[in-house]
């Protein structure tokens, strides 16, 4: 019995829809777990000044701004967590008013309440308060440490696209680059860069936190980059986003994100 175009059509679209969300469930995470959570800087402070991710002044500015966090070495991954997104959440229903506040891991903590392989989360002032009912952020922070839940979820970037920053000391025998503004998982698995005239894409090294490096050369522009997510192992290819003329510590924007 032949298969009509509008079944066909469905099947496809079905298929896409079971791709899709089996590509999701692989970060984003709907159960909630238990942790626990402190807050560091000022009261009603943004957090971090950069980071053990390495994403520097960005932390200080949106969208990151007042939404980065420090995570125990559990969830920082030895940097593999960096550039990842959690809701999380306080427990108590007194004083808590049940919202979870996003967070983008951009620090490790790795000593007291984050070692022993605790689950933990060091949040800035502002996101910590964020947690309580309106007008008793000063009573949460009071309790110090507290009962949390956390989830993985999607990483945002509205209006943004995928940059990567080339590191100060970069040259044309070692580049490094640290990679701004991931939707979706957020964290990068693995990063490859394509010369110009090449065929192949070349492997990167991943040096610290967020950054990832390639020793060679001479490494001649304009590069492309290719980076792989972590949990998602989705894949993104950014044509000749570096340019020839290159030079350290500028950012380059990517016009493609994880969507």
């Amino acid at each position: 019995m032949p298969i009509s175009g509008w079944y066909f059509s469905s099947l496809l679209l079905l298929f896409s829809f079971v791709s899709a969300d089996s590509l999701v469930s692989r970060y984003e995470d709907y159960r909630w777990h238990p942790a626990t959570a402190t807050w560091y800087g000022s009261p009603d402070g943004d957090g971090s000044d950069g980071g053990a991710c390495g994403y520097g002044s960005l932390v200080d500015v949106r969208p990151l701004k007042a939404r980065v966090g420090a995570v125990s070495p559990v969830l920082f991954k030895a940097g593999e967590g960096c550039g990842a997104c959690y809701k999380v959440k306080c427990a108590d229903g007194g004083i808590c008013s049940r919202r979870p506040v996003t967070i983008i891991v951009t620090d490790e903590c790795p000593g007291g309440y984050c070692a022993n392989g605790r689950t933990h989360f060091d949040l800035s002032g502002a996101a910590f308060s964020r947690m309580a009912v309106a007008g008793l952020g000063s009573r949460l922070r009071d309790r110090g440490e507290i009962q949390v839940q956390y989830r993985r979820t999607a990483c945002k970037y509205r209006g943004k696209n995928i940059a990567f920053h080339v590191n100060e000391g970069s040259t044309d025998y070692w580049l490094s680059l640290l990679v701004e503004y991931e939707d979706g998982a957020g964290d990068v698995g693995s990063m490859h860069i394509r010369p110009e005239g090449s065929a192949l894409w070349l492997p990167m090294n991943h040096l610290w936190g967020a950054n990832w490096c390639i020793i060679g050369g001479p490494l001649q522009g304009p590069f492309s980059v290719k980076l792989t997510t972590l949990t998602a192992n989705q894949t993104l290819s950014a044509r000749d986003v570096i340019p020839r003329n290159w030079s350290p510590k500028a950012t380059y924007t990517s016009r493609l994100n994880f969507h």
